[in-house]
């Protein structure tokens, strides 16, 4: 499976998760007014705080795998709009296990393309926690 690449240094989209509070983006040549998405629905979560299986998961993210599931590593579409919009294929998802479920449960890991730009839902894609890896 391929993981997406990450690339290293923050931009004003991580910024403004950080902070929280709305993001400008502007498409095309050179549009009237900047179209602004509401990154408020992404909280912050201590990579400590999370379950271990969450700790599993992005451990095999990092080792790039196998995965337990063949969803895992796909592209995430966003279509809940929780995240920040970015084009297709910068999102992908991983499965966090959850014990006693005999499916893949809600809890899930999606990853964005920037370094440790990692995302925690624990109610199948309702609301997402960026990961902090300081603590």
């Amino acid at each position: 499976m391929r993981i997406p690449p990450r690339i290293l240094g923050a931009s004003a989209l991580a910024a403004a998760l950080l902070i929280g509070g709305p993001v400008a983006a502007t498409a095309g040549a050179a549009p009237a007014a900047p179209v602004t998405h509401s990154v408020t629905a992404v909280g912050k979560v201590c990579l400590s705080a999370l379950p271990s299986q969450a700790h599993d998961t992005l451990d095999l993210i990092e080792a790039g795998g196998p995965y337990p599931f063949p969803q895992d590593g796909t592209v995430f579409q966003n279509r809940e709009g929780e995240l920040p919009r970015q084009s297709s294929g910068y999102y992908h998802e991983y499965t966090v296990i959850t014990p006693g479920s005999d499916d893949r449960g809600a809890r899930r890991i999606v990853t964005g393309e920037k370094s440790q730009e990692d995302y925690y839902t624990a109610d199948h894609y309702a609301s997402f926690d960026l990961v902090d890896h300081g603590c």
